[in-house]
């Protein structure tokens, strides 16, 4: 695991990288030696994104970002520019760095490093040669103290947990598999877990749940994740509820292939953000008190496999035409959300794969959004997705989608007729299911991607961990 610390004098790398902000920048400030400086500042006229300096048995790497007016574009590009860091170091082999900035904006310096130690992430555990991050060490130097380190590399971590998480194929991950390795991340970082297995969710009678994981050989789980601190600021919970489709082969509604089922390992990356975020609460010890709920399955064409038409009671007792067992991961989510109102919460925000739609509309540039919540909840989730970049961008929920989804023969069905508005349908089916102010986030173009976008890795890129710890850092920051 990649380390953060302090610089300190005593054990300053021979690496140091310097990212610079100014117009005209002072190449000697950020210990250029001279004769390099006139070289360094051609490279730089001419928009070389690193600059690679070696003398004196030490490797001395300078980036530039020119500053936007838009605040939350500068640490985009600081990350960035760590990001294009992480790639240098790693075909140099260097294990530790020093990092710096000429700018007295701390927040940049924290930017340039969570680039470099998030674009440092690998996963090859199923590798006969498992690949090492080679990033061990990153030193900081600046006007930052030690909470804010500790703060940043629990982000990290989370976020490399949830990328694991989602990379795992389904072969080593059954919803069983899934929750003991939540078992052993909340006793490593300190949340309380209870899952309840299959007989209990029969008891519960959650027949959304249920009705997916019918045609599986492996029973359902449904998992409780909870960090309740003795100063916790919020006196009603915020909970957070993650899809948990460990592979979704679209049941008897069998996806086509290529580029669709072959991609279904991701199907469970709102479980893993959830999980993810759950971590760096409780490692770095947030006083709020958050609640993980994970419904998990898979979704397969098995001998008992849920039937196009079958009638389902949900756990709330709605009785739901199933139209299209591919659209699973909202009949899971329904008893989930029907779940959370024993909590009495304050508000609860949802992450799924849910539709295509969502990633058609906007792409994996960012995340589609439904609420019922009020515009300070909004306008906070919105902010805070532009702070980490994982921006948000809402959909409305208009009572006229309500009627595409009215079943002849049930309460409700799954899916509306025809493909138009796919993504807020969805939004629309879960609705239903609340009664407290709530935000649901269709992640399903950003979760997985096929190929590395800067700080962000080919496959998982555990969206929705850091967009949910700023979201509560700031939904809370003046109380």
């Amino acid at each position: 695991m990649i380390k953060l610390q302090l610089a300190n004098q005593s054990q300053l790398p021979n690496a140091q990288a310097v990212l610079f902000t100014a117009d005209k920048p002072d190449l000697a400030s950020g210990n250029v030696p001279a004769d390099e400086i006139e070289l360094a500042d051609r490279l730089r006229e001419a928009k070389k994104p690193i600059i690679s300096i070696f003398k004196n048995n030490k490797d001395l790497f300078l980036q530039f970002i020119e500053l936007n007016p838009t605040g939350y574009l500068n640490l985009e590009a600081a990350r960035k520019a760590g990001g294009i860091l992480a790639t240098e170091l790693k075909s140099l082999k260097i294990n530790s760095i020093l990092l710096s900035t000429d700018s007295t904006d701390s927040s940049l310096l924290l930017a340039y490093a969570e680039g470099l130690a998030l674009g440092s992430y690998q996963f090859g555990r199923y590798k006969k040669e498992v690949p090492e991050i080679y990033i061990k060490t990153i030193f900081l130097k600046g006007n930052i103290d030690q909470n804010q380190i500790a703060d940043l590399e629990g982000l990290i971590q989370g976020t490399f947990l949830a990328r694991d998480l989602v990379n795992i194929p389904a072969s080593h991950q059954s919803a069983e598999q899934l929750s003991e390795s939540i078992k052993e991340i909340g006793s490593d970082s300190g949340f309380k877990v209870e899952i309840l297995n299959k007989s209990k969710i029969e008891a519960l009678k959650m027949g959304g749940l249920l009705s997916v994981a019918a045609g599986s050989l492996d029973p359902p789980t449904f998992n409780i994740l909870e960090w309740k601190p003795e100063n916790a600021k919020n006196s009603q919970p915020v909970i957070f509820v993650g899809k948990g489709v460990v592979f979704d082969t679209g049941g008897l509604t069998l996806k086509p292939t290529p580029n669709s089922m072959d991609l279904m390992k991701s199907d469970m990356a709102g479980a893993a953000a959830v999980i993810g975020a759950l971590y760096t609460v409780a490692k770095t010890k947030l006083p709020f008190h958050v609640i993980g709920l994970i419904p998990a399955t898979d979704n397969r064409p098995g001998v008992r496999a849920t039937e196009p038409g079958d009638v389902i009671t949900m756990y709330d007792g709605t009785t739901v035409e199933v139209m299209n067992t591919d659209a699973e991961g909202r009949l899971i989510l329904g008893d989930a959300l029907h779940y959370a109102k024993k909590y009495n919460p304050e508000i609860v925000i949802d992450l799924a794969t849910l539709t295509g739609a969502a990633a058609r509309a906007i792409g994996q540039q960012g995340i589609v959004y439904m609420s019922t919540a009020d515009e300070k909840s909004k306008d906070t989730l919105e902010k805070s997705g532009e702070a980490v970049y994982e921006r948000c961008v809402e959909f409305p929920l208009w009572e006229e989608y309500g009627e595409l989804i009215k079943s002849d023969i049930a309460d409700l069905k799954n899916v509306a007729s025809g493909a138009n508005a796919a993504a807020i349908t969805a939004g629309k089916f879960l609705e239903h299911f609340i009664d407290y102010p709530w935000i649901h986030l269709d992640i399903a173009a950003p979760a997985y991607i096929s190929a590395n976008d800067s700080y962000r890795p080919k496959f998982g890129t555990g969206v929705g961990v850091r967009l949910l710890i700023n979201f509560l850092k700031n939904r809370y920051q003046n109380e």
